[in-house]
Order: C-alpha cells, then structure tokens, then sequence
C-alpha cells in the first residue's frame, strides 16, 4: 500500500521524525517499507559506503527555482501555432513563458484572464525529470531559443516534477496555492510502500497506519470529525436492497445524492490519489476512493438513472449474492471479467453491477453527465 505522508500528518503529529525514521518503526512493528519515495522533499546524503536501510527513489524541488506562480496573461507565440505564451508572476517578478500545454491551450489569445491560474513553476537551473524522454532521466532547465523567442523557465507537468506518469498537461494548482511559495513547502511530500500483512488488514489505510505510529510513538491519533447531514424523503419507494447472504453481507448501506454536478476533485484531492496508486475520475468517483483509502472502507457510486433505465423506470432493487461460476462483467477498466462463485456481486435484476469492494462495473460508471448518484457501502 502507497501512502503520501502529508496524509499521515493529517491524523499524528510526526514533527521531529525523519521520514526514514518513521519507516524504520513501522517495518520494525510488522508493517514493512519496501520503498521510499520523495516527491519534492529532499532526500537523505548517504557517506560513501553507508548502507542504505531503504530503497529509495525519487527528486527534490529547489526551493529557490521551483515555485508556486499565478498565470494572468494568456498569448499567441507569434511563430507557432501550437504554442502559447504565459505571463506570469513567480512572487518575485513577472515572467513570460513557453508551452504547448493542452489543458491551457484552449485560452490561446484570451490574454487577460479574468481569474489568474496557480501553476509549478520552475526556473532556469532547476532539475527536473524529462517529460519527453522514456523513463524517468534527470535534466537541469537551460536557456533556450524556441522558434525565435527565449525560453528560460517552464510550467511543469506531473511527470518533470515526479508526481506521476502525465505529461499531457501543466499542473493547474488550487486556488489557494500562495504564490512565490517554494512547491516543496507547498505540497513536497514522500511516499511510504508498505507491505500489509494478511493478519494486519486494520492497516490497509491510512488512519489504520497512523494508528500504529501513535501507538509506536505515544504520540495522539487525531480521529477524525465524521460529521454529514441527510435531507430530503427516505429512497424506500425507489431503491430495495436485498442481501442473499447475511453470513458474508450482513450490513448494506445506500444513498441517493440529486443534482449533482460533475467536475474534477481539487488538485492536492489528485495528488494524493496518485501518489497512492489511484487514477483521478472526477469529484464523485474520487471521493468514495479517497474515503477507501483514508478510512479502509469500500465504498462505490453508480449512475442512478442507468439503474433506473435497466429496471425499466420502475423500483431499482439491487442485490448482494455471490456470482455464478462463469458469469462475466466488464469493469471500469474496460476488461470482461469471468467470475466464479468466490466472486461477491452488487447486482440488480439485469445482472452484476460491480465487484462487491474490489471495482464497478463500466455500464453504471458515474461520468460527466451523471445527474443523480447512488452511493454504495457493504459491511
């Protein structure tokens, strides 16, 4: 299991601990670090011949050449189609840069936004990784000429700056990024790779993980404040649940939320989804994984109205049972599962609907055009 430290920090206060430290304790308690990997933050100098306790890996941001900035200026490049030309301020002064982003491309010749755009800004001298190249391979920013303009600074993909694979994008930061602030003060963080034993599943998350610091540490667990209101009519006379196996299903929990509107979940939401293994979707789908992953507790959320369309507009009941050996779905990641009676199912009266804790199907995904979700939790 991936977890970034930032979100351990939400829940213990781990100051005066070096990363190595913490990972020290927890392999010595059971829970295992396999890797260690710093995202912005540095890394530790090892003196010729000093064994590594971890395996390592990773890139530290420059605190003076990687920062937080605001994009206020969108333009043309005057000799290429394909590119822009951002005016941006770095908290120091204004700088004009280069790129062929496409989630900014769309502003081409808007020039001044009505609402500035946080970006990860790196000057000239910053090592970055290669977002062209195979692999990860370091470089250090240079000077440039690009079809006639100078280039001596750039926004940054995910994958310059080690967050994950992308590049087919600047980072767009939220709103409340300060600007000038170095990004490793911002959202530096490193990523604990642990092996969680069958025995110990209570740590298959993060306040699961926090748990066993406090305890390893004496330090507080801040639990967190679950706190949520419920309004509206009881969805008795839309959604039935039955469950054919109380032995194996013994609690099903569901939720109808209405007029929902379909965005991408805050950056920082992103980030540590990515950095603990996970693809972002949008804000819905991102916020039942981000729970999973915080709380340890599966949960899923389907399209309302593809339930209701299956059941013929009528009452949607959905279903717990095991599945027949050789019935098949196809899941979210577009494969045709076969599944046998091992296989614990939400279904509804056309079929399987997911695999119950483990992934949905695709024909129920909640996409841009969802209106109304039902949210799922089996216990």
């Amino acid at each position: 299991m991936k977890i970034p430290l930032s979100w351990l920090k939400d829940f213990i206060d781990l100051d005066g601990l070096s990363v190595e430290d913490i990972a020290r304790k927890l392999t010595l308690a059971g829970l295992e670090v396999d890797e260690i990997k710093y995202v912005g933050l540095p890394m530790p100098v090892y003196q010729d011949g000093e064994k590594h306790e971890f395996k390592t890996s990773g890139i530290a941001w420059d605190k003076e050449k990687i920062v937080v900035a605001e994009i206020r200026e969108v333009n043309p490049h005057p000799n290429a189609d394909r590119l822009t030309l951002l005016d941006l301020f770095d908290g120091q002064q204004a700088q004009t840069v280069l790129t062929g982003a496409p989630n900014i491309f769309h502003l081409k010749g808007q020039g001044k936004l009505p609402k500035p755009i946080k970006a990860a800004y790196a000057k000239e001298g910053a090592a970055l990784y290669d977002g062209h190249a195979e692999g990860l391979q370091l470089m250090t920013l240079k000077r440039a000429k690009i079809r006639g303009v100078d280039s001596y600074s750039m926004v940054c993909s995910e994958k310059e700056l080690g967050i994950a694979e992308d590049h087919e994008g600047i980072i767009l930061l939220d709103d409340d990024a300060p600007v000038g602030m170095p990004l490793a003060d911002y959202m530096g963080d490193a990523v604990l790779d642990i092996s969680i034993l069958p025995n110990m599943a209570r740590n298959a998350n993060v306040i699961g993980v926090a748990r066993e610091l406090a305890a390893l540490t004496g330090r507080e667990l801040k639990k967190p404040a679950i706190k949520f209101k419920t309004s509206g009519d009881s969805i008795d006379k839309l959604v039935s649940i039955e469950i054919t196996d109380p032995e194996l299903n013994p609690r099903f929990v569901l939720g109808l939320i209405r007029d929902v509107e379909i965005k991408p979940s805050p950056y920082q939401i992103q980030r540590r989804l990515k950095l603990a293994g996970m693809r972002p979707i949008n804000n819905i789908v991102d916020a039942t994984n981000y729970a999973m992953l915080e709380l340890g507790e599966p949960l899923h959320a389907f399209d309302y109205d593809v339930l209701k369309e299956r059941a013929g507009n009528k009452n949607v009941r959905i279903i717990t049972r095991t599945a027949k050996d050789g019935e098949k779905l196809i899941t979210l990641d577009g494969v045709d599962r076969k599944l046998t009676s091992m296989n614990m199912l939400v279904c509804d009266e056309s079929g399987p609907l997911s695999i119950a804790g483990v992934m949905g199907g695709a024909e129920s995904e909640v996409y841009d055009a969802s209106k109304e979700v039902l949210d799922a939790k089996g216990i």
